[in-house]
């Protein structure tokens, strides 16, 4: 049997990171088993479903590289597949017509929840001739009798007295299917075998294996996995900070390390923390997933994102760090090469918007210096060892980082000072601040018509010090 997975999206706002878990999990089962791993756009809430909604859902899939086999397959280029099963439901007895009107059936619910009772239907409409000509829904004629059992993958045996299952809106008047009629229909004809999603759906599953049974199709294997908390422990939500998986792009992370932090939310294999994706697929077992819920922690993924930062092709890096720099209405290709830059950042940065913002003064002039750096290192005591490292890069030839190295070096020992004393105020002159890669470094990338343009700008703030002293 060739395993078949799928990840089926509503699309009524941003690709969410529990839903990027269980679209990882549902890949990773089907990656690990040489099996398929289907698309599908459930769209069928046609008030809230936006083509905006259905492009994230496919830039986020694509960004994170959970390439698809088979769809995307929409729901509602699907509505006479749906009728037509209905049609049969109803022709076989498993489905009938209902004519309660809203009235009776708000009735019905306040009347349970007064008793303290779950609402539910009373099955008014099961035993009677409704005219298809005039309003009605069709229901699914659920059993009255026996159970439901089914051994989740994730949480084990699961039993449901179909007593407790009411009869179920599968057609509504205006003519359209109900999701749970829908996801059955599509996991039937999409031939699905493992269907992992979120235990907010463990209600839904009784009711989708009865209609199954009805249609003569035995289900697929279910696994409903913990939803994800703050944490403060209330369910993961934007006040928590980024929920959308493109925001996280936005703010410079990687998908490497996005994916590296979801599969250990709720799943382990012993105290390994960090997993390439070829990792994951050898290594997961959806049967190892936790039943409790787990916590969303930002420093964690935040030192995830750190450790791929650091460990990963600069080349990879300078690729995803480029539309970076454009927010910044810097053009890389300007200046020094960006994977050097890459090269001389990684230590540096945990995110790509971090390592965009602190190499900006490799592509441009900075406006003013830190206070706090010009402070305490362009003093008037700085002027001359300025005037002179100006006057060697000046007549500097070869602009390479040994070359600079040692001119910063002689410099040193001409003047008789710590290397320091004279890297220090040459940095927050080329930089603006006390903090970047290596002196020799932050000069080769800059250039030497910056480096030159910019210890003229410091000369000159150090004499406005010593006008004013």
């Amino acid at each position: 049997m060739t395993i078949r997975t799928r990840f089926a999206p509503s699309p009524t706002g941003y690709l969410h990171v529990g839903g990027v878990r269980t679209a990882l999990f549902s890949w990773l089962l089907a990656r690990r088993h040489g099996g398929l791993f289907v698309l599908r756009i459930e769209d069928t809430d046609l008030e809230r479903s936006t083509a905006e909604s259905v492009n994230a859902i496919l830039e986020g899939m694509t960004w994170l590289g959970l390439e698809y086999d088979e769809g995307p397959f929409y729901q509602t280029k699907r509505f006479e597949r749906y009728n037509e099963v209905i049609d049969q439901l109803l022709e076989s007895g498993h489905a009938y017509r209902c004519e309660c009107s809203k009235e009776r059936l708000d009735k019905l619910r306040e009347a349970a929840m007064s008793r303290k009772e779950k609402p539910r239907y009373d099955g008014c409409c099961r035993d009677r001739q409704v005219d298809p000509g005039q309003p009605h829904v069709v229901r699914f004629r659920n059993p009255q009798e026996g159970e439901v059992l089914f051994e989740d993958m994730v949480k084990g045996e699961i039993r449901v007295s179909n007593e407790e299952l009411d009869d179920l809106i599968i057609r509504r008047s205006d003519g359209s299917p109900t999701y749970n009629l829908s996801v059955v229909v599509d996991d039937m004809d999409m031939a699905i075998t493992h269907v992992i999603r979120g235990d907010d759906h463990v209600n839904n599953t009784p009711r989708q294996i009865n209609i199954l049974r009805a249609l003569g199709k035995e289900p697929p294997r279910y696994g409903h996995v913990p939803m994800i908390l703050g944490s403060d422990g209330a369910r993961l939500s934007k006040r928590h900070g980024a929920v959308g998986v493109m925001q996280y792009r936005d703010e410079g992370f990687l998908p490497e390390a996005l994916l590296n932090y979801l599969v250990r939310l709720g799943w382990s294999h012993g105290d390994q923390e960090i997993f390439a994706l070829e990792e994951m697929i050898q290594l997961f077992d959806i049967g190892d997933v936790n039943r409790a819920a787990s916590s969303f922690n930002n420093e964690k993924l935040l030192w995830l994102n750190q450790h791929y930062i650091k460990e990963s092709d600069p080349l990879h890096i300078a690729h995803l760090l480029s539309p970076h720099f454009a927010k910044l209405d810097i053009d890389p290709s300007r200046g020094a090469p960006l994977v050097e830059v890459v090269r001389a950042q990684q230590e540096r940065a945990k995110t790509l918007v971090e390592m965009a913002e602190i190499s900006a003064f490799v592509y441009r002039d900075f406006e003013s210096f830190d206070e706090s750096a010009a402070k305490k290192h362009l003093r008037p005591v700085a002027r001359q060892p300025l005037e002179a490292m100006k006057a060697a890069l000046a007549q500097q030839e070869q602009w390479t980082v040994e070359a600079l190295h040692r001119t910063v070096e002689r410099v040193s020992a001409e003047l008789e000072l710590n290397m320091g004393k004279v890297a220090q105020p040459l940095r927050v002159a080329i930089v603006g601040r006390a903090a970047s890669p290596g002196i020799d470094q932050t000069l080769y990338l800059v250039g030497k018509a910056a480096a030159l343009r910019r210890i003229d700008k410091a000369l000159a703030f150090i004499a406005v010090r010593e006008a004013t002293a």
